[in-house]
């Protein structure tokens, strides 16, 4: 049972409701971690500015896909993973692909994003290094980085109010 409610588009503040309503031109429903975010329209703002700015930078929709996958497993997230497994197959991830991903072993991406997150940004010479190796620009170093803070929002948001998962569910 969900702890914060996703809230009723008529019940958000009106600084939410264009925000909202933009959310629900792009994808034809409002999902409820946006409604949740609503609680807070400077947190749904935010969020929103970094995803729409990542969006135009140097990841391309599938790479942004795959750290939204590794974060939202190693975060234990299942909104965000039953999310991010639609649209990762829609930005043409397989069901391999979004396992490996998953699993933090896709490729470069899924394997910095993990070593990101378990290690809290902390990686060694030789991992930062292994990731340019393996094709990765500081530009799309940063980025892995600024979109695992964005999930980490969604996915610790997701798991403290337990929203209820209005995507087809996926196994953690």
């Amino acid at each position: 049972m969900t702890r914060i409610t996703a809230l009723p588009f008529e019940q958000t503040a009106a600084s939410a409701q264009a925000q909202l309503e933009g959310i629900r031109k792009g994808l034809g429903f409002v999902p409820n971690t946006f409604a949740t975010l609503a609680h807070a329209p400077a947190a749904l703002s935010g969020y929103l500015a970094l995803s729409q700015a990542l969006g135009k930078g140097t990841l391309d929709a599938r790479a942004r896909e795959v750290v939204a996958l590794a974060s939202s497993q190693v975060n234990g997230c299942e909104y965000c993973l039953a999310a991010h497994t639609l649209f990762g197959s829609k930005a043409g991830l397989s069901d391999a692909d979004i396992r490996s991903a998953r699993d933090g072993e896709l490729d470069a991406v899924a394997r910095l994003t993990r070593q990101v997150i378990d290690h809290r940004g902390r990686l060694t010479d030789a991992q930062l290094q292994a990731a340019r190796q393996a094709g990765l620009a500081d530009a799309a170093i940063v980025e892995v980085v600024a979109n695992v803070a964005l999930m980490t929002l969604t996915n610790y948001l997701n798991n403290l109010a337990e929203t209820d998962v209005d995507f087809p569910p996926v196994a953690v």
